[in-house]
């Protein structure tokens, strides 16, 4: 099963990539078109842009088949979307990545999979800066960041925490956002491994 969420999820991906280069405004092109061009390249362009929603909407209505049908996984989608800012898409990443949490099972593995774990890197008396591991992960780390930006607007906890961070300790928002993406994570874990959905009396026991 995971298997077929991988090979629809990276159709899907790449389906969204397309649909991103097609969504550049026809007004960038217009200076250096004629209008007849123009106006058959929008439609060209608005056609394609059909055609991709169209191919989207299946792939999702696929992978939910999927996922509905395999009672493991609509187990652990459930867990994983109970927090808010973790959507469909974050999910379906995770649990690929995870190989539905059997082949990651710690937090702080899946953290450094993902890119957001810095580690420094010592060579005899030199100490370089903290950095991330350069076989992350990009596209699960790039979902964990659109997550931490929805859950620093509608968890309290984290809304909270990032603005204590940033307004009132003076702290890079990029770094306090990393610190939001861990905790994101480590409350995944703790739902997945613990099998209960995300409740709000259990933040600050992950915090």
């Amino acid at each position: 099963m995971v298997q077929r969420l991988s090979h629809l999820s990276t159709t899907r991906n790449r389906l969204v990539s397309a649909k991103k280069a097609l969504s550049v405004p026809i007004k960038e092109l217009e200076p250096f078109l004629q209008k007849t061009v123009s106006k058959k390249e929008t439609m060209l362009y608005k056609a394609n842009l059909k055609s991709i929603d169209s191919d989207l909407n299946r792939i999702d209505k696929a992978l939910k088949g999927i996922v509905d049908a395999e009672e493991e996984l609509k187990r652990l989608f459930s867990l994983i979307t109970s927090f808010s800012g973790i959507g469909v898409v974050t999910a379906t990443s995770i649990v690929i990545a995870t190989n539905e949490f059997k082949d990651i099972k710690d937090p702080k593995k899946f953290a450094c999979y993902a890119g957001v774990a810095p580690f420094t890197d010592e060579s005899g008396l030199n100490i370089k800066r903290s950095r991330v591991s350069h076989m992350a992960n990009k596209k699960v780390k790039t979902l964990l960041h659109l997550s931490s930006m929805v859950a620093i607007q509608y968890n309290e906890d984290l809304k909270e925490f990032y603005k204590r961070k940033v307004e009132k300790e003076h702290k890079n928002k990029m770094s306090v956002l990393n610190a939001v993406r861990n905790k994101l994570i480590l409350r995944i874990f703790s739902c997945v491994n613990q099998g209960r959905k995300y409740e709000q009396n259990y933040q600050r026991a992950d915090a």
